[in-house]
């Protein structure tokens, strides 16, 4: 049975593989060379220095499952008037999809946000034909908030992208806590 968990350090040779196969193969990401896990690992670091998770998933509940999948939330924007704002990001191996997996990573994800404080949480989705992350943010409760049209070249055409939104715990029906407010 997989189990979610945070990523670990050894986690990362598998988070960058399965990641570099989305650059080079899909329209979810952006971007057109594989980062190496050197620049993986800052990646995480940065993700966890904030306080925000960074989860995988495993094909088993045992020590040696195999990472196929993960999803992390780190600040929408560095602002700090958007501190209580995060962005998701999830990816999945080839062999992990249909499977319900990455619905469950993501709930665990808002989840975690949510503890770390989060109130609102923005996915923005690569390819305006990216249906199967369209529909996993559908199920999850988020909604749209625009489509930003051929903002970005790859694979020579022109893609757009999605944006979903969703509130967290009292989202923005109240302010933060007092003291949290004051940072």
């Amino acid at each position: 049975m997989p189990i979610i968990r945070p990523a670990q350090a050894d986690d990362l040779a598998r988070i960058t593989e399965i990641y570099g196969h989305h650059v080079l193969h899909g329209t979810g990401t952006f971007e057109t060379t594989p980062p190496s896990q050197d620049e993986m690992r800052n990646r995480w670091q940065d993700v966890c220095s904030k306080g925000l998770p960074w989860l995988v998933v495993t094909d088993s509940d045992s020590t040696e499952g195999q990472v196929i999948g993960f999803a992390y939330g780190t600040w929408f924007k560095p602002r700090p008037a958007y501190r209580y704002s995060a962005e998701d990001s999830i990816y999945l191996a080839p062999e992990a999809a249909g499977k319900g997996l990455g619905k469950a990573l993501m709930a665990e994800l808002l989840t975690q946000l949510e503890l770390a404080g989060v109130r609102k949480v923005m996915a923005v989705i690569g390819d305006s034909a990216n249906a199967a992350s369209v529909g996993l943010h559908t199920s999850l409760g988020f909604e749209p908030a625009g489509t930003i049209n051929a903002c970005g070249w790859k694979f020579n055409r022109w893609l757009d992208i999605v944006l979903m939104q969703r509130s967290l715990g009292p989202g923005g029906t109240c302010p933060p806590d007092a003291e949290e407010a004051d940072r």
